[in-house]
């Protein structure tokens, strides 16, 4: 029987100093590196869907406004004599105003209010409180009354839109809306009996048929201008003869 008598070594191998181990890369165990690869890319690509539908909405321009600037104004410009583009009156903003005296008894009326001007208005409304107390309406300071958005630039221009080419003519046996209901600054106002003409409202989720008030606030210094100017928008305003009829 041979022997092996040749000696075994048992010694460590020693390292060199400063040398270490080198470790296995994360992407090594399962499947983090095409996770990551994945979750990367994502990262990547997110900003820039994000910037390009900014941009698309940025770029977007009311139909109201663009018919604003190619066709009222020249025409404003014609009939009135302006000696500048920037004499032409505009459409500063639109004030949606809703009365809750119910809040006092109704404890969801609040939010039943604001809720809906929310919808119509596609933007969050503030609460208006009592200023002083009343006791002959058992009204406290401080109480929620009412509700109101305020709207301009882009979502005005839309909201004219909506109110004239689908709002208003839901309403039964319309002939249009009031010619007398300015003031004295160009300014008008419009009252809406039922707020179910808008289609963003659905009628199974109210709790009861509420009124808002309308108001359009112009830079116009007359009410002959700031008539000409919602009648170039759209506004249906009543025929001279349905409003004597009325009368």
């Amino acid at each position: 029987m041979q022997r092996n008598d040749r000696p075994v070594n048992t010694a460590r191998q020693s390292k060199p100093r400063g040398q270490s181990t080198p470790k296995p890369a994360s992407g090594s165990k399962g499947n983090a590196g095409p996770r990551r690869q994945q979750r990367d890319a994502a990262t990547q690509v997110a900003p820039a869907e994000v910037e390009a539908s900014a941009q698309a909405t940025v770029s977007r321009v009311p139909r109201l406004l663009q018919r604003y600037r190619d066709e009222v104004v020249p025409t404003l410009v014609k009939e009135f004599g302006y000696g500048s583009p920037m004499q032409v009156p505009r459409l500063k903003k639109i004030v949606l105003n809703v009365g809750m005296g119910e809040a006092l008894t109704n404890a969801n009326a609040a939010e039943n209010v604001t809720q809906m001007l929310g919808t119509i208005g596609g933007q969050h409304p503030v609460i208006t409180k009592a200023r002083r107390s009343i006791a002959a309406f058992k009204l406290r300071e401080g109480q929620s009354i009412g509700a109101m958005v305020t709207l301009r630039s882009r979502r005005m221009y839309d909201f004219l839109d909506r109110l004239v080419n689908s709002a208003l003519p839901r309403i039964r046996d319309f002939t249009g809306v009031p010619r007398g209901s300015f003031d004295g600054g160009g300014n008008y106002s419009l009252g809406i009996r039922e707020q179910v003409i808008f289609p963003e409202i659905e009628y199974s989720r109210i709790d009861k048929i509420r009124g808002l008030q309308v108001s359009f606030v112009t830079s116009a210094r007359s009410k002959e201008e700031a008539f000409r100017l919602l009648e170039l928008l759209g506004m249906p305003f009543a025929k001279v003869e349905s409003t004597q009829n009325r009368g």
